[in-house]
């Protein structure tokens, strides 16, 4: 039992971080405690060392080698900027306890700023997340707005927020409305690399179609070089493939 113990809490700390989970400790003592029951009995013991096993040497063969560049290359489209009407910044994620943007949205949100800066559109549009998750959480489109008052304190960017906005999906409905409310024609999709293939499709998939132009990869080396930028490719990979197959099978989309 002290051994499916074990690996049952290898298992839900893999969850926790490869998958992204909304409620880590949740899965993980879940996990531990099928593992301590798993490995009461021999036949389920077996079954548990077997899978584990197998999982290891697939994690082994993504860490060691750059196996993961087709298929993180794979989620990317990447398209040279246009003039164009409007750079929809999809959110990122905001930090509520510190009351700062995560990473990938401030990258988003500097990069947005920067086509701006280069003439390629008047507008920018910031995302405001809905309390779907937290009601207690600072605003994302307040903080990005903060952002770009700090630098652009006279004449910075035409702002317009996407209220109340939970996934992707939400964020390309309220485009929509905009583009059928003023008539732009042009669009600059700004996301991760990983998430921009899939977000140019959910868009086109509202009827708005889209220039995609990225953000940097701040989260890794996407050349994967480094055992920990490939844990962490792989993490992008899971959550990116999960999504895609969780929105195929009518499920809630992930942002």
């Amino acid at each position: 039992m002290l051994g499916g113990v074990a690996v049952g809490a290898a298992l839900g700390v893999l969850a926790a971080f490869l998958g992204q989970v909304r409620a880590p400790e949740g899965l993980l003592l879940l996990l531990i405690l099928a593992g301590g029951v798993a490995g009461a009995f021999t036949l389920s013991r077996r079954i548990l060392h077997v899978g584990a096993g197998t999982l290891a040497l697939l994690l082994s063969l993504c860490l060691l080698t750059p196996v993961l560049r087709g298929p993180l290359n794979a989620l990317t489209l990447s398209q040279p900027p246009q003039r164009a009407d409007a750079i929809v910044v999809l959110g990122g994620g905001v930090q509520c306890g510190t009351r700062a943007l995560e990473g990938s949205s401030q990258t988003r949100l500097l990069a947005g700023l920067e086509l701006w800066r280069a003439g390629y559109a008047p507008t920018v549009t910031v995302s405001e997340q809905s309390d779907v998750f937290s009601a207690t959480c600072p605003k994302m489109s307040v903080i990005e707005r903060e952002v770009i008052q700090a630098l652009y304190p006279q004449n910075g960017p035409q702002v317009v927020t996407l209220t109340n906005v939970t996934t992707t999906t939400d964020e390309a409905a309220r485009v929509r409305d905009l583009v059928a409310a003023r008539g732009w024609k042009q669009i600059l999709l700004v996301t991760s690399p990983s998430h921009s293939r899939r977000a140019a499709g959910i868009f086109a998939s509202q009827g708005v179609t889209v220039i995609s132009v990225p953000a940097p990869e701040t989260r890794f080396d996407s050349t994967l070089p480094l055992p920990s930028d490939r844990l962490y490719a792989l993490q992008t990979v899971l959550y990116e493939w999960l999504s895609r197959i969780k929105e195929r099978v009518g499920g809630t989309q992930e942002r």
